[in-house]
């Protein structure tokens, strides 16, 4: 792309609030669970779009806003997809059990394989790019390698279902958030694995009595956001024993039972969050008070995300099948 070519090598600048709609992409049948920006900046223009209308997308999202591929290897809803840290491939996990990988210029199927359970969460390692962690409607979550098509590693947990997956820097650790609240007690909420040995770290993270759909990471600072559905983000040191921050909440959008996700900005200035009621909400992360608010859906909108190169650049996503590009 050559919006992004002048950005390549130069630092980061001051990520602004966007105002004004660039693109409206909307060739999406169902709700659109998932969106990201390809990790090689190179090709930051692709923009993945997972749905529950059973195909994953690529679009250029920066230059024209067309969907260039669409991928329809699941029979069912696709509820989690990741681009791999090359680019070429997409890994996507759907309610029809299945993984794929798929080659994103022929649009083959690299890797498949049946799980026991429908999928809901999916991460690649940080810096094994072979390796991923899927969980779901399972109390198991499972690490697998790309290179034998097997399962390296099962986490056990006494769960129904893994709503999020988080790696921690350098990928030794991860959180897990769970919808283990319905008993008597809050532990479990939010889980947290040695990777390499399976263990669990703790389990005695977050105490209130909600699920956290979504877990990220800042960053610069190491410390994690949760996501949870008492219409609120919840601040947490991303180091052992991980303590919840009680001088911040970021508090005013709604989550409502809807998988909202959110995200810092790549300067760390900002946090981003999408709202049950169609709006985005944008956060000072030191000061945890809304900076604005943008009308950016007419239906529940539960993405948005921050361009990693191009400044002030936001993709959203809603339960209509919508994606649209705001700057």
């Amino acid at each position: 792309s050559e919006l992004i070519k002048p950005y390549l090598g130069s630092k980061y600048k001051v990520t602004e609030v966007p105002k004004s709609l660039i693109f409206y992409m909307s060739k999406h049948s169902g709700p659109v669970n998932e969106i990201q920006w390809c990790p090689v900046q190179e090709q930051s223009h692709l923009l993945l779009s997972a749905s529950m209308d059973k195909t994953v997308k690529v679009w250029d999202a920066v230059d024209t806003g067309c969907c260039l591929k669409t991928y329809s290897c699941h029979s069912c809803a696709v509820r989690a997809a990741q681009w791999s840290s090359c680019g070429r491939r997409i890994l996507s996990g759907g309610f029809d059990s299945m993984l794929h990988l798929t080659d994103v210029e022929t649009g083959k199927q690299i890797f498949s394989s049946k799980t026991e359970f429908r999928i809901s969460a999916l991460k690649f390692h940080p810096t094994e790019s072979n390796v991923f962690i899927c969980g779901g409607f399972s109390p198991e979550v499972k690490a697998w390698d790309l290179r034998t098509s097997k399962v390296l590693r099962v986490y056990k947990a006494a769960v129904q279902q893994t709503l999020d997956i988080l790696f921690l820097p350098e990928g030794r650790e991860f959180l897990t958030s769970t919808d283990a609240v319905s008993r008597d007690s809050a532990d479990r909420t939010i889980v947290a694995w040695d990777f390499q040995s399976a263990a669990k770290i703790s389990n005695q993270i977050f105490h209130e009595r909600y699920t956290c759909p979504s877990l990220t990471l800042h960053p610069k600072e190491s410390v994690f956001v949760a996501q949870t559905n008492g219409n609120y983000m919840a601040l947490f040191s991303a180091q052992r024993p991980y303590r919840i921050n009680k001088k911040k909440r970021y508090e005013g959008h709604k989550v409502e039972g809807f998988a909202v996700g959110c995200e810092f900005s790549p300067d760390g200035t900002l946090l981003v969050t999408g709202s049950s009621d169609g709006k985005v909400f944008f956060y000072n992360y030191h000061t945890s008070r809304i900076i604005r608010t943008l009308s950016a859906h007419k239906e529940a909108c539960v993405n948005a995300i921050f361009h990693p190169v191009l400044p002030s650049l936001l993709a959203t996503c809603d339960w209509a099948g919508e994606i649209k590009i705001w700057q």
